[in-house]
């Protein structure tokens, strides 16, 4: 996976090779939530804190196959642990939910990484409300839920989109650290944003896997760079912020050699490549779906590169602000934002009443929903291009 990603090594091996000790102690004395715990980073998390046998481990995420998949892995890979290990079949925003941490909450970290990610969430009122409830509102309530029971440490899983968010996905996030910042007061908070997961699901190298299985025509973006972690590239990055991330810290991946950013047309091309594949570029959608049916005999596949043109995508990625305060010298490969106590309650309380009266009124729009964002983050980058990616193959 390193090589279609354009790496040779892993990024934070010297860190955890300095931290080994100290984070395995810590894990195998502590009790864990992981909350959206069967998507491609909650599995990564699971499975880091799952290897270094955790007092208690308890695991929750709406997708009952995928939970089942994941139980199957640790097995399958690490076997038992000393302590206790269960999964629940629960939407953390349910009210059976919020019964099951009621008669439990007995932990030491809740860690949350439950979210909407995708960029095209954005291209209708309806799925937008949603995103707005799951990365920002159901955030809010299990942090609350944890200071009720007295957890130590509350980690949630923020994005790279949400340093100068030019979409919706990545403005919800940036307002949930905002949501964050005001729960700080009452117990300790960390965070991590970070790159692209690359064969993540959904993602569109994941897609790439899709497209070879059902004989598809391979697409990609040929101007849009991104940076990619592995995802235990992602879950160890997780379990360090949680275990070592200080009040209000936000940790990313320190820029360096290894870690640089490259095209999905890239990627593409060497993916196929690893398939065994020579690339055909085609100048049509039509003619793509057309030479897959002959191509691959030949030994070649189609695939289409063309330039970006939806609403949401970012040119380019970056973990922080030219405005944040940054820690770059207590990790090798690992950089810390470090928050100072910044409340912005009148905001806050007028983001949660704006949501509230939509709530109540059944009827909102988009375009509604694109104004609150904005008197909410300075400097919001948001373009509505009109089409989404839904629109495309």
């Amino acid at each position: 996976m390193l090589k279609l990603i354009g790496r040779l090594n892993e990024l934070f091996k010297e860190d955890k090779t300095q931290f080994h000790e100290s984070l395995a102690n810590e894990v195998r004395a502590s009790r864990f939530l992981v909350l959206g715990a069967a998507g491609s980073i909650g599995q990564a998390v699971t499975k880091e804190i799952f290897k270094r046998n955790p007092k208690k481990l308890h695991v929750v995420d709406v997708s009952e196959n995928n939970l089942v998949e994941l139980v199957r892995d640790i097995r399958s890979s690490f076997g038992y642990i000393d302590g206790e290990f269960k999964t629940f079949a629960l939407d953390i925003g349910s009210w059976q939910y919020n019964a099951f941490f009621e008669q439990d909450g007995q932990y030491d970290y809740v860690l949350n990484l439950s979210a909407l990610k995708h960029v095209r969430s954005e291209k209708d009122p309806y799925t937008l409300m949603r995103m707005i409830e799951v990365n920002i509102f159901n955030t809010e309530k299990t942090i609350q839920q944890s200071i009720g029971k007295g957890v130590k440490k509350y980690f949630c899983v923020s994005t790279d989109k949400a340093a100068n968010p030019v979409n919706m996905m990545g403005g919800s996030k940036r307002i949930m650290e905002m949501f964050l910042m005001r729960q700080s007061q009452f117990i300790n908070i960390s965070t991590a944003r970070f790159a692209n997961v690359a064969f993540s699901d959904g993602s569109l190298l994941h897609g790439f896997n899709q497209r070879i299985l059902k004989r598809q025509p391979i697409v990609a973006p040929n101007d849009v760079k991104r940076y990619f972690v592995t995802p235990q590239e992602s879950g160890e990055l997780c379990l360090m912020s949680t275990i070592f991330g200080e009040n209000r810290d936000i940790f990313f991946p320190k820029l360096s050699q290894e870690l640089h950013l490259i095209t999905f047309a890239e990627i593409a091309r060497k993916y196929v490549q690893s398939r065994g594949y020579e690339v055909y570029e085609c100048a049509s959608e039509e003619e793509a779906r057309t030479l897959v049916k002959t191509l691959p005999e030949q030994g070649k596949w189609p695939c289409l590169f063309e330039a970006s043109d939806t609403t949401g995508e970012k040119d380019f990625e970056e973990f922080y602000t030219d405005k944040e305060t940054l820690d770059l010298e207590r990790f090798n490969s690992l950089g810390v934002i470090k928050n100072d106590l910044d409340l912005q309650e009148e905001k806050l309380k007028h983001f949660e009443a704006t949501i509230a009266t939509m709530k109540k009124e059944g009827t909102w729009s988009k375009e509604a929903l694109v104004h609150l964002f904005h008197e909410m983050i300075p400097n919001f980058g948001h373009e509505e291009k009109g089409k989404y990616l839904d629109s495309k193959m």
